[in-house]
């Protein structure tokens, strides 16, 4: 075995480039692999343990207390098909008249427990304590982190209710409440509608958790259960954002596998064809055939190993970024994000296979070779192949360097397959980006309003409040407009909503004045423009189960209203909903505008026009609006430097091809420049060689683009892309991809050319 690490360690040594090249593929191959299952992994990994960990509940169901007794839903909990089971809860709806702790005014789901443990639902608790006493409560922090010690103490005033004092912050993996009390507390807010969490023998579908919850609330009277939530609705929730850059980065994950088996067979199969006079040194010093296998295996899978272990750092050290975009204003609760070992558990053992196997193909070819013809037959191409095609290049019109070179590739058929597939490869994975590009480009312009410059007021409602003499809020709209620059003014009322059926409160945004921008971003049905009206976003219809036409009720104020979803949004928050100011007016009059959006005229001073909000009203806080989505930002950024590092492995394998071509072909360069071919002219003949390959990977790997860019844009949920979105492409920029093709192909073969052309004449011929 130590011959075998000997020859191989030589082999490695004296293919020093080889050996980089097929280390770098392996390292860009390694890091897409790693992010695109890092995020897989991430996407529903983490809930599933937290859930786990906290024994979540399958199903948080609420009763109405005046047709289900405390004792009826207690005995729910022993019904076949209930594992474990924690209430009933007293539960109530608080109203929160003005934004508190940075969240938004509107309804808060509190729930009545005694302490945070239990069989079903145990409540992390992030900071502070526990509710025990009446006047205390404990608030649910959803997302990531606590707002801090300093935050213990706030006093929250609901409508109705009395002064709460918030003990601590806690987080729930079930979300089965906003905040609790303790059960004495809830006894004084009289609750009408009772808690109960649930945990099935099987609940890894929706109809295996509406059987179980069917069966446990059986012998319940009719029209006692009121709404229930599953723990699939929040899994979905969870992972949603993430799931929409899955289908992208599993792309660019399977087209790097691809580019990194093409060139390692290319630059093993290379090898062995270069190395025929090496092979016979092997076999003839006593090396078996399998040992010379072995060797070629140890020498691929020497850099294999190196390039994977640094991907892998790589990737690790990627992730932490891409996850925090993948997963920005997820409410992740007690779930903590991470990349998770697995992945690179398989990275690391899967990629140097990956090569190994990729590799022993080729390398079979010297297993096969017998000791004599590999001392005899040297390393140039068998004689005839190819000459049909140079004789009519040679009688072509064409530059001679440039008819030579375009006759090469026929010499080494099965190389130049393989490096016009790593081209094909790069020039699809190009096409992608620039589909991508192209369409997020056409939504942020489509969100820009033809380039008007927008500006966002926030309305300090606090101060309103105290001053009775400020103006309402159609007063502030016509002062908005009369400023000099105005063009349109929106009025934005921004309210927490109960929304019947479900535990969790969801945001309500109403909207009044000029909504012409807002009515643009719609892909099916229209804008709300009555009362009873409603749109959203595709997240939060798909996590609801909603489509256009159905039919919601909303919560607020003890009152509640029925909207019909009219229209669906291209984006959108997955917990937000959009509606018309008069549906505001039938649940809360009282209810003023939190945020106003100002587009300006063409031409008008931004700056100017903030100073004069400022000057006129000083309860508006205006700031020069942004109109970039997380998403646009993610997805172009991902798809960028996925393309930079398939395109510079297709071009490293271009590398490795042209370079093993100038290693053979010594001799007969050296005999051209011994005839008066130039050093310039070698360069053309040797960047010809492999430029027709580029065109003809452009041809082919353009559709190939075209379909990863329609199956991309057809699944990031986060989006619904109109089609006028997706037709992207046009004459000159299909011409420009296939320079694409052409671009990387040259840029691989630049520096192999230029040392061929500088090759001394002596030297290429000094064995002759």
């Amino acid at each position: 075995m130590s011959a075998v690490w000997r020859a191989s360690y030589a082999a490695v040594r004296r293919r020093r480039l080889q050996t980089f090249v097929i280390g770098l593929v392996v390292l860009c191959s390694t890091t897409t692999t790693l992010l695109g299952l890092g995020l897989l992994t991430a996407a529903s990994a983490p809930f599933d343990e937290a859930f786990s960990r906290h024994r979540g509940a399958h199903a948080v169901a609420s009763f109405d207390t005046a047709k289900a007794s405390p004792e009826q839903l207690a005995d729910t909990a022993r019904r076949p098909g209930v594992v474990a089971a924690a209430g009933p809860f007293g539960q109530t709806v608080l109203e929160m008249p003005e934004d508190w702790l940075w969240m938004s005014a509107g309804s808060l789901s509190v729930v009545g427990r005694a302490d945070p443990a239990g069989p079903v639902d145990r409540i992390r608790l992030l900071e502070g304590r526990w509710a025990t006493a009446p006047g205390e409560i404990v608030v649910n922090w959803p997302v990531d982190g606590t707002p801090g010690p300093d935050r213990l103490g706030t006093r929250l005033t609901a409508r109705g209710a009395p002064t709460l004092t918030v003990v601590g912050f806690a987080t729930s993996t079930s979300k089965s409440a906003g905040a609790w009390v303790s059960p004495e507390q809830m006894d004084r807010l009289a609750p009408t509608t009772a808690q109960m969490l649930y945990r099935f023998t099987d609940a890894a579908t929706e109809q295996e958790l509406r059987t179980g919850l069917t069966a446990a609330t059986a012998e319940l009277p009719a029209g006692s259960l009121t709404t229930a939530q599953s723990h699939l609705t929040l899994k979905r929730a969870f992972s949603a954002q993430a799931d929409a850059y899955l289908p992208f980065m599993t792309l660019f994950g399977v087209l790097g596998l691809l580019v990194s088996v093409l060139i390692v067979g290319n630059v093993v199969s290379s090898a062995v064809v270069s190395g025929h006079r090496h092979v016979g040194v092997l076999k003839s010093l006593g090396y078996t055939p399998n040992q010379v296998v072995a060797v070629y295996l140890a020498m691929v899978s020497f850099p294999a190993v190196i390039g994977c272990a640094i991907g892998t750092l790589v990737g690790n050290a990627a992730a932490g970024p891409i996850l925090k975009a993948a997963f920005s204003g997820i409410e992740t609760g007690s779930a903590s994000i991470g990349i998770g070992w697995w992945p690179s558990a398989v990275c690391l053992v899967g990629m140097p296979a990956m090569v190994a196997v990729a590799a022993l193909i080729p390398a079979s070819r010297a297993h096969r070779l017998p000791a004599a013809q590999a001392l005899t037959a040297g390393s140039a191409p068998r004689a005839g192949r190819g000459l049909r095609l140079q004789r009519r290049l040679g009688r072509s019109r064409l530059a001679r360097p440039v008819s030579l070179g375009l006759g090469q590739p026929t010499a080494r058929p099965g190389r130049s397959l393989l490096t016009m597939a790593a081209i094909v490869l790069g020039v699809a994975t190009v096409t992608l980006t620039t589909g991508l590009t192209s369409t997020m480009v056409a939504y942020g312009d489509m969100r820009t309003s033809e380039g008007a410059t927008r500006i966002d007021i926030q309305a300090d409602t606090s101060a309103l409040r105290q001053d009775a003499a400020q103006p309402g809020d159609g007063q502030t709209e016509r002062r908005l407009l009369s400023l000099p620059g105005a063009d349109r003014v929106t009025a934005r009322a921004l309210t927490k909503v109960h929304l019947a059926g479900y535990t969790q409160t969801v945001f309500a945004d109403f909207y009044r004045g000029d909504t012409r921008d807002l009515a643009a971003e719609i892909v099916k049905g229209h804008w709300p423009a009555d009362v009873g009206e409603a749109a959203a976003g595709p997240a939060f219809l798909a996590q609801h189960g909603l489509s256009v036409g159905d039919r919601v009720t909303i919560r607020l104020n003890g009152r509640q209203a029925p909207l019909t979803i009219v229209g669906e949004l291209m984006e959108g928050n997955a917990k937000a909903l959009a509606a018309d100011w008069q549906s505001l007016t039938r649940l809360d009059p009282t209810v003023r505008a939190t945020e106003y959006t100002v587009r300006l005229a063409p031409g008008a001073d931004a700056r100017h026009y903030i100073e004069s909000v400022e000057a006129a009203d000083p309860a508006l806080r205006p700031a020069l609006g942004h109109s970039d989505s997380p998403a646009t930002t993610a997805v172009v950024g991902f798809a960028s430097v996925f393309t930079v590092l398939l395109t510079s492995a297709a071009a490293l394998g271009v590398f490795n091809t042209v370079l093993l071509t100038v290693r053979e072909r010594r001799r007969d360069l050296g005999m051209l420049k011994s005839i008066g071919m130039t050093p310039r002219q070698v360069m053309v003949m040797t960047v010809s060689s492999v430029a027709a390959l580029g065109a003809i990977g452009g041809l082919v790997g353009i559709p190939l683009g075209i379909a990863a860019h329609r199956l991309v844009v057809d699944h990031v949920g986060v989006i619904t892309f109109p089609e006028s979105m997706k037709q992207v492409w046009h004459l000159p920029q299909l011409a420009a991809l296939v320079l694409a093709g052409v671009t990387i192909a040259v840029l691989g073969a630049l520096a192999p050319a230029r040392s061929a052309a500088r090759l001394p004449v002596s030297e290429a011929l000094h064995n002759e």
